[in-house]
């Protein structure tokens, strides 16, 4: 029951990010803080570059520059452009982590995708969902650590792993179990609103709870976006192999 209200839910949520301009835009940015946007061009004023934002796009920023819909930023502060060339396919993310490696060999990809579909029929979630979950968190690397603190496939916080009974989270069946867990605690938690969920997975329930919806964050906004964009990819990709 609940992997058909996910994946109508996810549909739904595909047409309003696709009205919104943010997945359509033409270059994607990573500032020097870390934050990434996109934005349909550029202009450089002086030492300063307006990034001018999709027309619906919303930025923590100051009323003027909303009003406006850029953010200026010094030229020096955008450490990274990428071109977005099709937008049926998945914004590369530029995070990236150290690693940790011990002496267990790295699963392979089909190993990945079984333990996906154990956990996710486990829990009556979609394993497309769970990997592109996956892949918005860590990009696949078994042995990821964030700046947070966050660490393996799913990207759990050693809180969050704990209470998700995981012993090792760089064991990717017990990351990608606990992960789990806790993406189904939270579509329990709103009712199976999967944007909330997905939120909440990223920023956190508190976030959510205080807002009373998708935090104001861009980083939370584009990581809900990203992971939605990549979980429609991936069934269209399936449609196409049906049809043939």
């Amino acid at each position: 029951m609940r992997r058909n209200l996910l994946q109508r839910g996810l549909v739904m949520l595909a047409v309003v990010w696709t009205v919104c301009p943010l997945i359509h835009a033409m270059e994607h940015i990573t500032l020097r803080n870390g934050f990434e946007l996109d934005c349909v061009r550029r202009e450089a004023i002086g030492n300063k570059v307006r990034l001018y934002l999709p027309e619906k796009a919303t930025v923590a920023s100051d009323s003027a520059n909303n009003a406006a819909n850029y953010l200026e930023v010094s030229a020096d502060a955008i450490v990274r452009v990428e071109t977005v060339a099709d937008v049926s396919q998945p914004i590369a993310t530029s995070k990236t982590f150290p690693t940790i490696t011990d002496s267990t060999s790295a699963p392979t990809k089909a190993e990945i995708h079984e333990m996906l579909a154990h956990s996710g029929a486990s829990h009556d979630i979609d394993a497309d969902l769970l990997a592109s979950v996956m892949k918005a968190e860590s990009g696949g690397q078994v042995g990821a650590v964030s700046r947070t603190g966050a660490r393996g496939l799913m990207q759990l916080m050693p809180a969050t792993a704990s209470e998700m009974g995981v012993q090792d989270a760089f064991r990717p069946d017990q990351n990608i179990a606990g992960g789990t867990a806790y993406l189904d605690q939270l579509l329990t938690r709103y009712r199976d609103n999967i944007a909330l969920a997905l939120a909440a997975y990223n920023a956190g329930p508190a976030a959510v709870d205080r807002y009373h919806g998708i935090p104001p964050y861009r980083e939370t906004k584009e990581y809900v976006a990203r992971v939605i964009r990549e979980f429609n990819r991936r069934k269209q990709m399936e449609l196409v192999a049906q049809s043939r």
